[in-house]
């Protein structure tokens, strides 16, 4: 996902969005604690996305 992807969100698909990546990253480490995971490399990838949506977040919240 993109920074500029994440942009065109609205505040509230960006909770619901964050949301859904907190879910995953609890997923993923679940598989990453009972050795099932595939690909490990996901759960990086997964907490750089909720840090741009949070930053998101709150640079919108900043903005208005």
């Amino acid at each position: 996902m993109k920074a500029s992807e994440v942009r065109k969100m609205s505040q509230t698909e960006l909770e619901s969005k964050l949301a859904d990546l907190k879910k995953d990253l609890f997923t993923l480490r679940m598989q990453h604690a009972t050795n099932q995971l595939d690909n490990p490399v996901r759960i990086n990838l997964v907490k750089k996305d909720i840090a741009r949506v949070k930053t998101i977040l709150r640079e919108k919240e900043l903005g208005q």
